[in-house]
């Protein structure tokens, strides 16, 4: 009876250290993790952890990209609305925004409105409100940045933390190779040290990549508020949670938040 009690002992203490371990291993992939993640990119972005109610969000912020919209601030002067308006257009013709196909052909690479104003606002704030203008979010979200970004992440071998690392400054600085853009930060970090996959630390790399991003956000006068890292992610690596498992606390731009489960 001893020896029976004894071996449900090691067998009960042996699954909840492989479950323990199971969600410590937890990837941004998790639908859990990634909408903490959306959540962090919000209060950056949008000053609010409701990302779902940026499907509206639209406004030139004199970054010298045109509009910037959406869950993920696409852009009308880098491509990228241009691919989300004819994706939503080849999934729903006749839409509100695909009149503006051919003035967001035009634009593209300038931060010009032409041929948008004075009504596009307005209608990206009516498409907002249909659900496939929504999952067409969602995919090229996913397509462009968040997919590209956590799986180059996980080549790195970097956990949680670092696949939001590598995501957020992919959502600000495009998924180029400049010196500017995600490529650019991530080969500048890699020149200061090893990745995990290279047999480096992990917190170490990350440091240089941060040191590298914020580095890159000086260097755009739209950008130059590196809160997003200092009080931020620099705050999750320092405290070693390298999972980035809740509870979370953090500021951007002086302001409180918490994700608390």
């Amino acid at each position: 009876m001893l020896r029976t009690t004894l071996v449900s002992l090691v067998t009960l203490a042996t699954t909840l250290a492989l479950t323990g371990t199971s969600q410590a291993a937890v990837d941004l992939t998790d639908p859990h993790k990634k909408d903490i993640a959306m959540q962090l990119v919000s209060s950056a972005e949008n000053s609010s952890l409701d990302w779902k109610a940026q499907y509206g969000y639209i406004e030139d912020i004199d970054d010298g990209r045109g509009y910037t919209a959406g869950i993920i601030g696409f852009c009308s002067g880098t491509s990228d609305m241009l691919a989300l308006v004819e994706l939503y257009t080849n999934r729903k013709p006749g839409n509100v925004l695909a009149k503006y196909l051919p003035a967001l052909r035009k634009v593209n690479g300038t931060d010009s409105h032409k041929g948008l104003d004075p009504n596009f606002t307005k209608d990206w704030k009516t498409a907002a409100k249909d659900t496939a203008f929504q999952t067409a979010q969602n995919d090229e979200r996913d397509r462009v940045y968040f997919n590209p970004s956590v799986k180059q992440a996980k080549t790195d071998g970097l956990r949680a933390l670092g696949q939001f690392i590598y995501y957020d400054a992919i959502v600000m600085h495009g998924p180029g190779t400049d010196k500017l853009s995600f490529g650019g930060i991530r080969k500048t970090a890699m020149s200061k040290a090893k990745t995990p996959a290279q047999g480096g630390n992990e917190t170490t790399y990350l440091n240089a990549f941060l040191d590298a991003r914020k580095a890159a956000m000086k260097a755009e006068e739209a950008h130059e508020d590196t809160t997003r890292v200092d009080t931020e992610q620099r705050v999750f690596l320092k405290n070693g949670n390298l999972d980035l498992n809740p509870p979370l606390t953090w500021k951007v731009y002086g302001d409180s938040y918490t994700i608390k489960s």
